[in-house]
C-alpha cells in the first residue's frame, strides 16, 4: 500500500510478467515500482495491486484471474472492504491487453461511472474520449498482429532447428546428460532394458512399478508413472529422429531427419515398439463368443488368472455360461479357488475349481507356447522382403513431388498419382513395423523369463502383473469345463477339462 492521504485519487495497479516461465516475479515487482512512482507524480495513491505473472494476454485459452478480478473492482468502484477505487495505473498498454475484446471490456469497466482515471508511465489517458478509445482499440489490434507474427517466427525457428537435427530446447530428456546430446549411461541402459521387456511381453505398468521399486526418478525428480513413461517411449528421439507435435520431421526425400545426439535404440527397434503400442489393444472372447477389445489391467490382481478364466458349464438352454470366473482364498485348504458367480451377478453359480493347480498348468503351457513361438520366429525371421518395393514407391513419390508438385497445370494428374502411391507406401511401412517387431520378439530370452517365473526370491521373481502380461500375449481366454461336485472335482485335477484359446496373431 502507498500513501493514504485523502486528497489523492485512489487507484489500483496492474502488472504482468512475460508468459515466458523463465522470467520470475522480479519483472512484476519492477512494474509495480514504476506504477508507484507514476502514482506519486500524478497525485494518486495505490489501494490495491493486481498481477498475473507468467500468463499471456494474447492466448484465448489463458484465464488471467487477477485481470478478471480487477474488472469487477473497477465496475463496482470499490474493493471488497469498501475502499473506493477511481481508476487504474499500468506500466504500458501491452502489459494490460493484447486482444481487442479484453480492451473493450476494460474500457467498459473503467468508464462505467464518470470521473475515472487511467494512466501509464507517460501520464493520464482520457478513455471517455472516442478518439482515445479508438486509438487504444487499434493498438490492441496491432499488438495482436505482432503476437501472431512472433508466433509464426517462433514456429519457423523450431521447424528450422528440427530440419537441421538440432536438439530441442526444454528440460533435460531422460536418458541424456544436460547437454541433451551425450547419453547418460545409467538412464540409457534402463531405457534399453525397458524396451527389451516390452518386446518380451511386459506391460507398461509392470515396468513402471519396477522402476518405482528401484526409485528411478524423472529428470525433474518425480516418480515415474505410466503416462509420461509411455510418452517417452513413443518419442522418436530415442532412435535419433526428430519430431514436432508428434509428427516426424523429414527431408526433401521423405526420409526422417537424423538428430545431432546419440541414439539409445535403433530405428528398427523404435518402429517395432510403436507397432506394439498400436497392436496392444488385443482381443478377448466375450460372453457371447465374440472377439472384442481386450480390457487393460488397471489394478494389481491377487490371482494369476482373474478375468481370464471363463465358465464352460452348459446351461439348460444348451448355451455355454462363459462368465468370467472370480477368485477367493480358502483358508482351510491353504489355496484359492476360481468359481462362477451366482445367477444374480451374471453367472450360473455351478462351477468351482482349485486355483493353484490351474495356475500351474496354464503358466507352464504359456511358457511352452512362447518358447515354441520364439524358436519358430528365429527360424523364420530374415530380411524384410518388401524393402525394395517400398524404396521404389518412395522414390516415385519423391520424383513426382519434385517434378509436378508446384505446377498448377498438372495438379490433377499429380494428385491422382499421389493418391495411388500413398496408401501403398503406408501399407508397406506398417508391414515393415510388424516385421521389425517379429525380429525383436525373436531375440527375447525365454530361458530367463522361465527362470524368473519360478524364482524363489521376491526381488527376482516375476510379479502377478508381469506374468499376466505374458499370459495375455499368448491366450485369449481359458474355458474351464465342469468336473463334478466338490472343490476341484471328485476325480481331482484334470487338465483335459481346461480349454486354452490361443492367440494366433
Amino acid at each position: 500500500m502507498a500513501t493514504t492521504e485523502r486528497d489523492l485519487i485512489p487507484v489500483v495497479d496492474y502488472a504482468r510478467a512475460s508468459a515466458d516461465k523463465r522470467k520470475d516475479e522480479h519483472t512484476v515487482k519492477d512494474q509495480q515500482a514504476v506504477n508507484e512512482r507514476t502514482a506519486a507524480r500524478l497525485g494518486c495513491r495505490i489501494v490495491a495491486r493486481f498481477a498475473d505473472n507468467d500468463k499471456s494476454a494474447a492466448k484465448e485459452s489463458v484465464i488471467r484471474d487477477d485481470f478478471e478480478a480487477m474488472l469487477k473492482v473497477l465496475r463496482a468502484g470499490r474493493l471488497a472492504d469498501g475502499t473506493p477505487v477511481m481508476g487504474c495505473i499500468v506500466v504500458a498498454d501491452d502489459r494490460l491487453i493484447r486482444r481487442a475484446g479484453d480492451y473493450e471490456r476494460f474500457v467498459d469497466a473503467i468508464t462505467y461511472q464518470e470521473g475515472r482515471v487511467y494512466a501509464d508511465k507517460r501520464g493520464f489517458k482520457d478513455l471517455y474520449s472516442e478518439d482515445v478509445e479508438s486509438m487504444g482499440l487499434m493498438g490492441a489490434v496491432i499488438s495482436r498482429m505482432e503476437v501472431k507474427k512472433t508466433r509464426r517466427r517462433v514456429r519457423q525457428w523450431h521447424r528450422t532447428r528440427a530440419e537441421r537435427g538440432t536438439p530441442p530446447a526444454g528440460p533435460r530428456p531422460f536418458g541424456w546428460k544436460e547437454d541433451r546430446v551425450t547419453l547418460d549411461p545409467v538412464e540409457a541402459t534402463l531405457i534399453r532394458e525397458a524396451v527389451k521387456l516390452i518386446f518380451a511381453g511386459w506391460s507398461i505398468n509392470s515396468i513402471v512399478r519396477e522402476w518405482q521399486r528401484k526409485e528411478v526418478k524423472t529428470p525433474r525428480g518425480n516418480e515415474w508413472i505410466a503416462g509420461p513413461f509411455k510418452t517417452m517411449l513413443k518419442n522418436p528421439r530415442l532412435c535419433g529422429w526428430r519430431a514436432i507435435n508428434g509428427e516426424l520431421v523429414t527431408d526433401d526425400q521423405g526420409e526422417p531427419v537424423v538428430g545431432a545426439w546419440e541414439p539409445i535404440i535403433s530405428p528398427e527397434e523404435w518402429q517395432a515398439l510403436q507397432a506394439i503400442f498400436n497392436q496392444r489393444k488385443g482381443k478377448q472372447v466375450t460372453k457371447y463368443g465374440i472377439a472384442g477389445p481386450l480390457p487393460l489391467d488397471h489394478r494389481e490382481h491377487r490371482y494369476l488368472l482373474s478375468s481370464i478364466l471363463r465358465c464352460g458349464r452348459i446351461l439348460p438352454d444348451g448355451a455355454m455360461c462363459n462368465a468370467k470366473l472370480r477368485a477367493s482364498w480358502q483358508p482351510d485348504r491353504s489355496t484359492h479357488r476360481y468359481f462362477c458367480r451366482n445367477k444374480a451377478s451374471g453367472g450360473c453359480g455351478g462351477l468351482s475349481r482349485r486355483g493353484d493347480k490351474i495356475d500351474e498348468f496354464v503358466g507352464e503351457a504359456v511358457l511352452a507356447k512362447l518358447e515354441q513361438r520364439t524358436a519358430q520366429a528365429r527360424q523364420d525371421v530374415g530380411p524384410w522382403p518388401g524393402e525394395r518395393e517400398l524404396k521404389e514407391l518412395e522414390e516415385q513419390l519423391s520424383e513426382l513431388r519434385a517434378r509436378w508438385g508446384m505446377r498448377k497445370v498438372s495438379n490433377r494428374l499429380f494428385f491422382q498419382e499421389v493418391e495411388r502411391l500413398e496408401p501403398e507406401i503406408d501399407r508397406l511401412r506398417a508391414e515393415r513395423e510388424r516385421h521389425n517387431l517379429t525380429a525383436q520378439q525373436a531375440n527375447a530370452d525365454m530361458s530367463d523369463i522361465r527362470r524368473r517365473w519360478y524364482s524363489e526370491t521376491d526381488e527376482d521373481r516375476l510379479d502377478i502383473s508381469q506374468k499376466r502380461a505374458y499370459i495375455r500375449q499368448a491366450l485369449h481366454a481359458v474355458i474351464v469345463h465342469p468336473a463334478g461336485r466338490g472343490f476341484g472335482g471328485r476325480a481331482g485335477f484334470n487338465p483335459d477339462l481346461l480349454e486354452l484359446i490361443w492367440r494366433e496373431d
